[in-house]
């Protein structure tokens, strides 16, 4: 089930846990599916040190040995400092995989910690007990005598077992533990924490849940116990997974790269004969696409020749053969658990900040890159308007470019529509179904009409005329005493374009001879098809019907030898009208589609280079982007499938995604910044659709991304016991939109120097522009959807307070100012949204902000005592998940920290003493 053993870190086990139910007394609730085999805290009493001018540091280490001859490092607990009776957070649990049994010795080495910067520690003292003398005592409880290397006593160490309450329906064989142990509670399991429970139970583990584990896998599982303010404990499970997502992905979104590209080029290719001005421009063009498609071809086939973990490791993250992969992608899960039967699952994606890094970042990154190339474009604009002669190309101004790329979408779809409707309305007259006939001719009349309109437009007709003008046979039309001195020059003089000649004879200028009412007839044949249509069919049901009147008459006349409507009378009647009218729909479609590609190629002629250079960086910041956002979505929708508010609130104003960012605003990282930015914004152009898996295998249940540039859709497929707990709307397959809202502080002493030396205005831009967004979403919700929809908090302060104060601190230009991050993390929370933290590799300040947020959860919605908070906080970043993040990341148990970048951090985001050091990151 997860990876519990250090000694095993190497390894990322991605099957379910497949040992047997030992028969262990505390196997407690078997039916939770992540529920430990076993689980038990620790505290010392009465420490001796050989010093007795200092009180010892002391951590546990758990060691089993259960048929080998060697002891095995299980577990070890937090380091508490300067007591001898120390009581630890963070509890040993055994899953299902750490293969125990009941004659399994399990041995507790304390060990004092002098130096913990330089980790120099010496063992104090060690017990051991079996397995079985933990379960037979009858408290679960075990007082064990600590004895140093020349067996001398050096204090105690307790034990105390814990166990889940059985289901109420169930016996246990084994007697009752007591409500307390030494003043700790039990804590029950609640029923719908079950899988078998159904479909709509509260918790989905990673690890059993078939739909989520086709998605992630390599679970990693620490426990721990925190106290309450009312006395009571907190069971705190955190989870770390990676997911198969990190290259499925990029695998398919690559893919589509291509295909639209290759589609670009073969759109150029069919054009046909162009005159040789022309052609050059062309073959300009497709050369460069035809290198851009080679690099894609080459990262397909890297991606799918890459044979690693299904992560890509912080130090890959300049590796170009992995760029499209998000760097050190994982889900990271906090599950609560109080006496009352509360369960909770805060669930969050943790990323490195997408970006080019192997594209490097002198030049700045995607936001200033964009900025510079439409300010070229503007110039280029201008130039060629105030010197027409030394132009070959039309200048178009940015709104033609968006409706022409507009129209080739529509002209696409509405086309394949029309073919699709003709074949049907083929079928229905072949049938001779009345009721089909005419259902399926209202559809087509309706597309086919939709297709004429957007056909029907003055930039349409100019393009037509550019492109009938730059046809080598309009050359040659024309007299020309000398082809070198002169040339074809076509300006956008509003809606119309005028083809003259310049050079030696540019005085005498000539209209192109193929004028806007020839392309009017194009379009109105495509009418004039449909209403023979219509009216054909008309004849014929109106004929039917007056058949069906006369039917008795009908019968008579058979007996008597009179005739009845010839079988293929309806296809034959309809047929020629049908190939007329897909003839002119494609003569209509081919020529508009034509004339929007040479308007297109003309307008992105002059900045073809730079153009596919910065598509190409947007497409591999937008993948990481993109499989982050995948990945929150299935944990949500998943988690929140028995939530009919959030499912409401989903397909009626979509989902939020909320990004943290902790980049400096200096160096490479604000380039990485502008990266990122874009990235998120992108998002908006996604699309996700909930579908029926056609099994439940694993390859099935994967998400299918569809779509180009100008729009993803992701299919979400899930099995059928889910799928059939969705709401209509989304069943049937409506398109469920995302608002991704993004906002950065700085918090390392590269930001330091930001504030004191450089420029911190890209933060403040990207915080303004997201809180405005997030203004935006929780207007629409308040406008469409009740409050009821939202998940209860213990917070005093309502949605629209913590608004205002976010709004406040993004203006407050204050420094480093996290309260921007926490209040944005607990407003996504309560909006039903979906949270990511990211930093440059997603591993160390990530794991400072991952674990803050935790604790902050657990104090203000399920009453932590404070008195503690430091001890947990310490607690999670020494022994819990995000520190194995380190060791899966660059080998090493250290997070990348010096304790002079430190002092430069806001207090709560500096590690414990121990837990940091140079290392590469």
């Amino acid at each position: 089930m997860s990876e519990r053993g250090r000694g095993q870190r190497g390894q990322r086990p991605w099957s379910v846990c497949t040992s047997e139910m030992l028969g262990l007394a505390l196997a407690g609730n078997g039916l939770d599916p992540d529920e430990p085999v076993l689980e038990f805290s620790l505290a010392c009493s009465d420490l001796i040190t050989p010093s007795l001018d200092r009180k010892p540091n002391t951590f546990v280490a758990v060691s089993c040995n259960t048929s080998e001859p060697f002891w095995t490092k299980h577990a070890q607990t937090e380091i508490i400092e300067g007591t001898s009776n120390p009581i630890f957070l963070s509890s040993i649990a055994f899953f299902q995989d750490s293969h125990i049994n009941q004659q399994t010795q399990v041995k507790l080495s304390v060990y004092d910690v002098k130096d913990r910067s330089q980790g120099t520690m010496y063992l104090l003292g060690s017990a051991l007990f079996t397995v079985k003398e933990l379960l037979q005592d009858k408290d679960h409880k075990l007082h064990l005598t600590l004895r140093s290397a020349e067996n001398e006593r050096v204090g105690t160490i307790t034990l105390v077992a814990w166990q889940m309450e059985e289901r109420r329906d169930q016996r246990t064989p084994v007697s009752r533990l007591p409500d307390t142990i030494n003043g700790r509670t039990v804590l029950s399991v609640d029923e719908s924490l079950t899988e078998s429970l159904g479909v709509r139970a509260k918790y989905a583990s990673l690890c059993k849940d078939t739909f989520l584990r086709s998605a992630f896998g390599g679970t990693m599982s620490r426990m721990y116990r925190f106290p309450t303010t009312d006395g009571n404990n907190l069971r705190i499970l955190e989870q770390m997974a990676e997911s198969v997502l990190s290259l499925n992905v990029p695998r398919q979104f690559v893919k589509l790269l291509l295909e639209e590209d290759t589609a670009r080029v073969i759109e150029l290719e069919e054009l046909g004969e162009l005159s040789p001005c022309w052609e050059s421009l062309r073959r300009q063009i497709v050369t460069q696409y035809q290198t851009i498609i080679l690099t894609y071809q080459d990262t397909l086939n890297n991606l799918h020749n890459y044979k690693g973990p299904s992560f890509k490791a912080s130090s890959l993250k300049a590796e170009r053969k992995l760029e499209f992969m998000p760097t050190n992608l994982h889900v990271q899960r906090m599950r609560v658990q109080d006496v009352s039967g509360f369960d909770h699952t805060y669930d969050l994606v943790t990323i490195g900040a997408p970006a080019a890094h192997c594209q490097g970042f002198k030049s700045s990154g995607l936001r200033k890159l964009i900025q510079k190339f439409e300010e070229a474009k503007k110039i280029i604009y201008e130039e060629e308007c105030s010197a027409l002669s030394s132009s070959q190309s039309i200048v178009y101004i940015p709104q033609d470019i968006v409706r022409a790329k507009e129209i080739i979408a529509h002209i696409n779809t509405l086309k394949t529509q029309v073919s699709y409707y003709t074949e049907r309305l083929s079928r229905a007259a072949k049938e001779r179904s009345s009721n089909g006939l005419e259902r399926t001719l209202a559809i087509l009349a309706d597309k086919t009409r939709q297709l004429v309109t957007v056909c029907d437009c003055k930039l349409l007709a100019s393009a037509i005329q550019a492109l009938n003008a730059a046809r080598p046979e309009y050359i040659a039309s024309k007299v020309s005493p000398s082809a070198d001195a002169e040339q074809v020059v076509l300006r956008n003089d509003q809606d119309t374009l005028l083809a003259k000649w310049s050079g030696s004879n540019s005085r005498t200028s000539l209209h192109v001879d193929w004028h806007e009412e020839e392309w009017e007839k194009v379009w109105l044949n495509v009418d004039k098809s449909l209403e023979c249509i219509i009216q054909r069919v008309d004849k014929l049901l109106q004929k039917e019907r007056l058949h069906s009147d006369s039917s008795e008459d009908m019968a008579q006349n058979d007996q008597q030898g009179g005739s009845t409507p010839k079988k293929g009378e309806w296809s034959e009647a309809l047929y020629p009208l049908l190939t007329t009218l897909t003839e002119c729909v494609a003569m209509m479609s081919d020529k508009a589609k034509k004339s929007m590609v040479f308007l297109l190629m003309q307008d992105s002629a002059p900045t073809i280079a730079l153009d596919l250079s910065l598509q190409y960086r947007r497409d591999v910041v937008f993948c990481q982007t993109l499989t982050a956002l995948i990945c929150g979505f299935i944990l949500k929708l998943r988690n929140c499938l028995r939530d009919d508010g959030f499912l409401r609130q989903l397909y009626t104003i979509g989902l939020l995604a909320q990004f943290e960012s902790l980049l400096s605003t200096y160096g490479e990282e604000l380039a990485m910044l502008e990266d990122m930015s874009v990235g998120i914004n992108d998002l908006r152009n996604v699309t996700f659709k909930v579908t029926q898996a056609s099994s439940s295998s694993a390859p099935d249940m994967l998400p299918v991304i569809t779509g180009n540039r100008d729009g993803f859709n992701v299919r979400i497929p899930l099995p059928g016991t889910l799928f059939d707990a969705l709401p209509r709307e989304i069943q049937n397959g409506m398109l469920l939109r995302v608002q991704p809202v993004l906002f950065n502080v700085g918090i390392n002493e590269q930001q330091t120097l930001a504030e004191k030396f450089g420029d911190t205005s890209l933060q403040e831009i990207i915080n303004l522009e997201s809180l405005a967004r997030l203004n935006s979403y929780y207007e629409q919700f308040k406008e469409v959807l009740p409050d009821d929809c939202l998940p209860r908090s213990r917070s005093q302060t309502c949605l629209p307070e913590l608004l205002r104060f976010l709004g406040q601190n993004v203006h407050a230009r204050k420094n480093k100012n996290v309260d921007i991050l926490w209040q944005a993390a607990e407003i996504c929370r309560r909006l039903n949204g979906v949270r990511f933290t990211s930093c440059k590799s997603a591993k160390d300040r990530t794991a400072m902000s991952v674990t803050l947020e935790q604790c902050l959860i657990l104090q203000h919605e399920h009453g932590m005592a404070p008195q503690v908070f430091t001890q947990a906080l310490d607690c999670m970043r020494s022994e819990g998940c995000r520190r194995e993040n380190t060791v899966k990341n660059v080998g090493g148990r250290k997070y990348a920290f010096n304790s002079l970048q430190l002092k430069a951090f806001p207090r709560h985001y500096r590690p414990p003493e121990g837990t940091y050091g140079k290392i590469e990151t």
